[in-house]
């Protein structure tokens, strides 16, 4: 199989030409969100849709899957239309901003894993760029966006790296959303969290806390704990 496709057990993801990759970011946010509930999902900068069609495997609720960039939107509708979810799952090519100021649509899931490299050197690419910088997407777009369109109950659910992430939790605080679940994401045993996956709410709830390690002494010697959690796309688990 060609390197711009990537096989997982119920779907095949392209990224051909596409800035949006294929990461263990976006497995780990589209395994780890709380779907179980949902009956409307959105899905802010879905790239070339794993997140999407993670979700779809894992629900039987419509989704709507927003992404800026056309190539990468293009290609998620490949991708999507390949699917066995394609009847549920709608991608949108709109910027997040005006999608939110133009919908009266209410979600009781939000999903991102977002444009965050605020501090890191700008790619050549401007693609690239876009898809890694915050230069269309800001964190607080994100923010204020989620909090219009998500219903009374609803869930935001986001995956950023551990400093960024805990700005958001401040952040997001000052703005109504509270955090109620997080996780820490360990690339190695006994190694400081890279990233936090972080679910919020209007409401405010005890903050359930938890940890992740991704591999364990070799490379791709992984988890029993990131095994369990995505067992049901990686064809290898």
């Amino acid at each position: 199989m060609p390197n711009d496709y990537f096989k997982f057990k119920q779907f095949t993801i392209h990224q051909d030409k596409c800035a949006m990759k294929v990461g263990t970011d976006g497995v780990l946010l589209g395994a780890w969100a709380n779907c179980e509930n949902a009956k409307n999902i959105l899905d802010i900068g879905t790239g070339t849709g794993l997140i999407a069609l993670m979700l779809a495997q894992r629900s039987k609720t419509n989704i709507d899957a927003i992404e800026i960039d056309e190539v990468a939107c293009r290609q998620a509708k490949e991708n999507v239309g390949n699917s066995l979810w394609r009847e549920r799952i709608e991608i949108i090519n709109k910027s997040f901003q005006n999608f939110s100021k133009s919908t009266n649509n209410k979600y009781d899931l939000i999903v991102s894993n977002p444009p965050y490299f605020q501090n890191s050197l700008f790619a050549p690419d401007k693609k690239r760029t876009d898809a890694r910088h915050n230069s269309n997407l800001e964190l607080e777009d994100i923010i204020d966006g989620a909090k219009k369109l998500l219903d009374e109950e609803g869930i935001l659910s986001l995956i950023l790296p551990y400093l960024e992430g805990n700005m958001v939790i401040l952040k997001s605080f000052e703005k109504g959303l509270y955090c109620i679940r997080q996780t820490k994401v360990l690339p190695k045993p006994n190694r400081e969290p890279k990233r936090l996956l972080l679910e919020f709410m209007k409401i405010k709830k005890p903050l359930i806390e938890q940890e992740i390690i991704i591999e364990l002494n070799k490379r791709h010697e992984y988890s029993e704990a990131y095994k369990n959690l995505t067992k049901d796309f990686y064809l290898a688990f």
